[in-house]
């Protein structure tokens, strides 16, 4: 067993497990989500090559849309 923390919570593992099937375990698609892993942001092409490890900290966070359809005020740099 392995023990790893996603999103503030202990999670535990049979083993090391890649990122991908992390993923699809939990039913998440993965072009849906940002996903940072031991303090950096990972770029989908590299959800591949991560593998979930002792000791590591995953943040998972789905894109949601949503929120008011007023426009911006622009921003003023003094």
């Amino acid at each position: 067993m392995i023990t790893l923390q996603v999103n503030g919570k202990s999670v535990e593992l049979e083993r090391p497990t890649a990122l991908m099937a992390y993923l699809e375990k939990l039913g998440v698609d993965p072009l849906a989500v940002a996903v940072e892993h031991n303090g950096t942001i990972l770029e989908r092409a590299a959800y591949e090559r991560i593998t979930l490890n002792e000791g590591d900290t995953v943040e998972i966070v789905r894109m949601v849309g949503g929120g008011t359809n007023q426009p911006l005020a622009p921003a003023v740099i003094v």
